[in-house]
């Protein structure tokens, strides 16, 4: 894996972010419809736990954003470049750290179904699915949950 930094998101890294979710491939095809319109705003920046992912270069090549109350993965995005890198798991592995520091008993994340597996391997445990919601939503959605308290 290239040498990666992880840092807080500003809210001038939104644009960004948001280019960043529109190249992935993960949402092409029958999960196209999603992200009709959807923009990653400054104030998303500024209300959630968002942190990014970039090389020596500055450019950007995945991110995260935790909401604390109630505590959800709302994203986590790795750049198509990167994928299979490990930044991923990185990634998730920070947010983790992140939510046990904010003393968050667990982590849901509502799971773009071709990621279920990698959250599964990441120690997420499934608990349930999301129906669909058409028109954006045409499909159902695992939802997983990580557990941090340990007793």
């Amino acid at each position: 894996m290239r040498e990666m930094r992880i840092r807080p998101a500003r809210p001038v890294d939104a644009e960004g972010i948001t280019s960043l979710l529109h190249a992935s491939s993960a949402y092409q095809g029958r999960y196209s419809s999603i992200l009709d319109g959807y923009e990653f705003t400054e104030d998303q920046v500024r209300d959630t736990v968002c942190f990014l992912a970039e090389d020596a270069d500055g450019r950007l090549a995945g991110y995260y954003s935790l909401v604390p109350d109630p505590a959800e993965l709302d994203l986590l995005l790795v750049a198509d470049a990167e994928q299979g890198s490990g930044l991923g798991a990185r990634l998730v592995r920070h947010m983790l750290e992140q939510a046990r520091n904010l003393g968050l008993a667990s982590v849901r994340v509502v799971s773009h179904p071709p990621a279920e597996g990698f959250y599964l391997r990441m120690g997420a445990r499934r608990v349930g699915v999301v129906p669909p919601r058409p028109p954006k939503v045409d499909y159902e959605r695992p939802e997983l949950v990580w557990d941090l308290l340990v007793e």
